[in-house]
Formats: C-alpha cells, sequence, structure tokens
C-alpha cells in the first residue's frame, strides 16, 4: 500500500533551471516519490558565485530515490532544448510533466535596463518558456497526466507593478500569457498553470537581489515545491489556473506556516505582482490627492517629519559610515515635506541637505515623504518598499542596499 502514496513514482520531469533554487527543490520533492528529472540547467561549470551544478543536483535527485538526466541547456538556443527532450524520451520513454522555472530578472528602469539585459529577459523568460513547451507537447500529449506548470505571477494590470521594472513585467506576464493561450488551446489533453509564491523565496538569486541578512524576510523554497507537488499531482482538468503558493496550501488543509519561514515570527516580504489589499485605498489618495498639491508651495526652509529625520541622520554620520558606504543618495520625495534632498556618504566627513547633493548623486531614491520618514524610523523596510513598488531606486542597486544596513544602526538613534 505504501506504493500508492508515491504519486510521481515513475513519471518524468523536465525541469527548466534545475541546478538551484525553486527548479532544484520541485526536482527533489518529486524524486522521494522515484520519479524521473531532467535537469535542463546551464550550469555544467562551477559557478564562481552561484551554488550547484546539473551534476551535483543529479546526485541529490538519487540520493532522494530518484532518476536523474542532466542535460546542458541554455533554453535561449532551441538547439539545446530539443536535443534534451530527444534525450529525455530515449532515456524515459515519455515526458509526463514540464516545469518551466528558468528566469532572468534585473528591476530597472526603462532607461537603466541595458539592451543585452533585455534581450536576456525576453529570451529566457518568454521565448524559452515558449518554445520549451513547444518541443515537449507532442510528448507530453501521449502522457497519462501530463502538466506544464510556468512559475509566473497572475497578471496584475495596475502600473505600479510596470513602472519600477518594465521589462522585467513584460518578460513574467509574458511566461503568463503562454499558460493563458495554452491552457485553452490543449484543453484535456494537457494541464497548464502558472504557480507563484505569496512572499519573497531565499534562492541565490534573492541574495543577489536583496543583499545578506535578506534571507530572515523570506521563506525556504519548500513551499513551492509542496504547493507544485500539489498541482502536479491533481488530473489535467485542473487548467489554466494561477495558483498562489499559501492559498493552495491552506485549501489543502496546511495550518502552520512557519514551517516555511527561514526565521520563525519574522516579517516577510510580499512578493511582487500581488497587492496587498489594505494599501489600495493609501495609494489612490496619494496619487490623485497629494501629488496636485506639491508643486504649488515650495518651502525655503523646509520643516517637519523629512527635515528632522535629515537632522538626525546629520547628527548621526560618522568618518565609519563614510568609509564604509561610499555612495551618494539622492532622494526625490512627494508629499509633505518633499522636494529633493541628498545624503553624501562619500566626502570627508559626510554630510546631508535640502536640494541637489554637491556631488552627482550615485543613487537617486523616489517615493513619498510619509513612505521615506517610516522607512528611516525603522517602520519599513526599504526592500519591502522596493518591492511593494513603493520605492524607486535609479543608479547602483549594490550600493542602494547598503543603505538598508546603515539603516538598521541609525534605527536606534531615530
Amino acid at each position: 500500500t505504501l506504493f500508492t502514496f508515491r504519486k510521481l513514482a515513475g513519471c518524468t520531469l523536465f525541469i527548466t533551471g534545475a541546478s538551484r533554487g525553486i527548479g532544484k527543490a520541485i526536482a527533489l520533492k518529486a524524486a522521494k516519490d522515484g520519479a524521473n528529472i531532467v535537469i535542463a540547467a546551464k550550469t555544467a561549470e562551477p559557478h564562481p558565485t552561484l551554488p550547484g551544478t546539473i551534476y551535483t543536483a543529479a546526485e541529490e535527485i538519487e540520493a532522494a530515490g530518484g532518476k536523474a538526466l542532466p542535460c546542458i541547456v541554455n533554453v535561449r538556443e532551441e538547439e539545446q532544448i530539443i536535443s534534451a527532450v530527444e534525450k529525455a524520451v530515449k532515456t524515459f520513454g515519455g515526458i509526463d510533466i514540464l516545469v518551466n522555472n528558468a528566469s532572468a530578472i534585473s528591476l530597472t528602469g526603462t532607461l537603466e535596463t541595458a539592451t543585452k539585459k533585455v534581450n536576456l529577459m525576453m529570451d529566457v523568460n518568454v521565448r524559452g518558456t515558449y518554445l520549451t513547451s513547444k518541443a515537449c507537447l507532442p510528448h507530453l500529449r501521449k502522457s497519462k497526466n501530463p502538466h506544464i506548470l510556468n512559475l509566473s505571477p497572475p497578471m496584475n494590470m495596475n502600473p505600479m507593478w510596470f513602472k519600477n521594472h518594465c521589462a522585467y513585467t513584460i518578460s513574467k506576464y509574458g511566461m503568463s500569457m503562454c499558460v493563458l493561450g495554452m491552457a485553452e488551446e490543449f484543453r484535456g489533453e494537457v494541464a497548464v498553470n502558472a504557480l507563484w509564491p505569496k512572499t519573497a523565496i531565499h534562492t541565490a538569486a534573492m541574495d543577489m537581489l536583496g543583499g545578506s541578512g535578506i534571507e530572515k524576510q523570506c521563506r525556504k523554497t519548500d513551499i513551492l515545491a509542496d504547493a507544485a507537488y500539489c498541482i502536479l499531482t491533481k488530473p489535467k482538468s485542473f487548467t489554466g489556473n494561477f495558483i498562489i503558493d499559501e492559498v493552495l496550501l491552506r485549501e489543502e488543509g496546511v495550518k502552520d506556516f512557519e514551517v516555511y519561514a527561514i526565521a520563525p515570527g519574522h516579517p516577510l516580504i510580499p512578493d511582487f505582482f500581488l497587492d496587498v489589499e489594505t494599501d489600495t485605498t493609501a495609494v489612490k489618495q496619494e496619487r490623485y490627492g497629494r501629488e496636485s498639491t506639491r508643486t504649488e508651495t515650495a518651502p525655503a526652509k523646509p520643516s517637519g517629519p523629512v527635515a528632522e529625520t535629515f537632522r538626525v541622520i546629520q547628527g548621526a554620520m560618522t568618518e565609519e559610515y563614510v568609509r564604509s558606504t561610499q555612495g551618494v543618495f539622492q532622494f526625490e520625495l512627494s508629499g509633505d515635506g518633499g522636494g529633493t534632498w541628498y545624503i553624501d556618504l562619500k566626502t570627508k566627513g559626510g554630510s546631508t541637505g535640502f536640494g541637489k547633493p554637491p556631488v552627482t548623486a550615485d543613487v537617486v531614491m523616489s517615493m513619498s515623504s510619509a513612505d521615506f520618514v517610516k522607512m528611516f524610523t525603522g517602520k519599513l523596510k526599504p526592500t519591502l518598499a522596493f518591492m511593494s513598488g513603493k520605492l524607486r531606486i535609479k543608479g547602483n542597486m549594490a550600493l542602494a542596499l547598503k543603505l538598508e544596513k546603515m539603516l538598521t544602526q541609525l534605527n536606534s538613534k531615530l
């Protein structure tokens, strides 16, 4: 009877980007059932900064009870996709499940996104997902319970999700559009669904985006592995859904989500594209109410919470901050006490003030004055402000993240 619980035993999963992160977590979960996993990823040689290769992932999958076929696949190259699919069919006799997980990310504005980055995101996220699905579909159609699962978000047309990283959003929604179209096109034959996390997930990609210390605000990859397993074991009539991991698992009866936390009890960062329901009214009022008044009167010597915050920052400046940060930050604040402000942590001694900085800024941050004050008093984390669209960053991202470290040290004084 034990065998009946191994729902994916003998199934063949083709997973892109399975050498690490979410792709690997989904692979390991299926491997426990005795599934066959095609690791379609591009890291064959150990990478200087990223963990794992297709071969180390294969060892882990075999150790977990699965069979592994490591294939060098850069989804930008159609020949590599096609040859991996052929090899998979030759080795395991078919393909039952495709997980389109491989993704590229650059959270930059239109003018700051290099063309090669635009190409990378469009090629990997949209075109890679489309072509891998196309290559697998003839084989999936022959399977008893075939599934395609794209790691992509529900399409949220709130402009807030486009304005700060237009290219990335287009590319992720492109993956979601593949779900929309293919679910309908292959209805009754192949299930096609999307899965997206409710909160940030701790992977190498997240470390790259959020810097060290970010993991406390993230969940483990296990939550997505559990949600994916749940979807992939449903009948093929379950199709065309845009699933949020936590929502699905709650419906399945999971009560304890602390097990998925890296740091139980710690506040979590909500993921991109998911509106925090309670905040929408505030956003609307801010958008239509406050902004129209802000240009009318620019106070000569600003006073109020913003000015007060900068006074405290000025008082807290140390040579140590300046030495360790080496950056000039400019703030474009909308709302009461707004305007242009700066913090210079590059020039000897450091300085802050109203107006443009004495030298060109390395980082320009735009947000409302209310959120700025919240950020500097520890009530709003910069990463959270950024991921929820409240903070816009132009310039040196790595330097912007250094500010978070400085804020933590400052919070005791503010």
